[in-house]
């Protein structure tokens, strides 16, 4: 049976409530999950996955295995700047979302796909350089540094982030997902060593490009490229609202 993704656009939301709201769906999953070993097998539940598709307000984030002292602003210059700082539940280091970043939750049964986080990561990475060669940037990997990245091959010059990752995956169900910077404003990267790597830069389809690129056609066709990177097929679409 074909997997199936429910998509469900958040909008600009407070990063908090899109955490909470993420929570909430891999819980229903475990729960399911649990259930399903005490049933036989033909009365089993099919696990649903979702992709949120959201943006944030102006927001730092800091993965387990981050370091601090990677965000160079204290209470008083966050608040200069307009932005917050949350510590987080998910792997890799800084990161800054904000208005323009087209942020992708996937709460996925990886046991439906692959139970492989390497690959899972190399999946959504794969789906991020597929869009990004529809608009014509040739953008890869960088060999040990999770994301994607222009000017990647060895020895390039001028390597630059375009989307960042963090997730993570309890008994194969996942949250947290990837930041593709749109539209981002990028000056508040320079308040951050951005996913800890002090010797490379970030970048945005709109610096790039030269020009404002419209976002929900990049969202549109990440959530298509998606679904076929996993091999499965979007059953509904709809515009969730958060609280808080």
């Amino acid at each position: 049976m074909t997997p199936t993704f429910h998509v469900h656009h958040l909008g600009l939301a407070d990063y908090a409530a899109a955490w909470a709201y993420q929570e909430r769906l891999m819980a229903e999953s475990l729960a399911l999950k649990a259930a399903n070993r005490d049933r036989p097998a033909p009365e089993q539940a099919v696990l649903p996955n979702y992709l949120l598709t959201v943006e944030h307000p102006p927001v730092y984030t800091l993965g387990k295995s981050g370091k601090a002292t990677n965000l160079l602003l204290d209470d008083d210059g966050l608040a200069r700047v307009g932005a917050t700082f949350v510590s987080v539940n998910r792997g890799g280091d800084i990161t800054f979302h904000g208005p323009g970043a087209l942020v992708v939750y996937p709460i996925l049964d990886l046991d439906r796909f692959f139970t492989d986080i390497h690959r899972y990561l190399r999946t959504l990475e794969e789906a991020v350089i597929r869009v990004l060669a529809h608009y014509g940037l040739r953008a890869g990997r960088i060999s040990g540094l999770t994301g994607v990245w222009l000017d990647f091959a060895d020895g390039a010059p001028n390597p630059r982030k375009i989307c960042a990752m963090g997730v993570k995956a309890s008994r194969w169900i996942t949250m947290h997902g990837l930041s593709l910077n749109v539209n981002t404003d990028l000056a508040y990267f320079g308040h951050i060593i951005p996913c800890g790597i002090d010797d490379k830069a970030v970048t945005s389809m709109q610096a790039e490009l030269g020009r404002e690129v419209p976002f929900d056609e990049v969202r549109d066709r990440l959530i298509a490229e998606l679904a076929e990177q996993f091999g499965a097929r979007i059953v509904s679409e709809e515009a969730v609202r958060l609280l808080g």
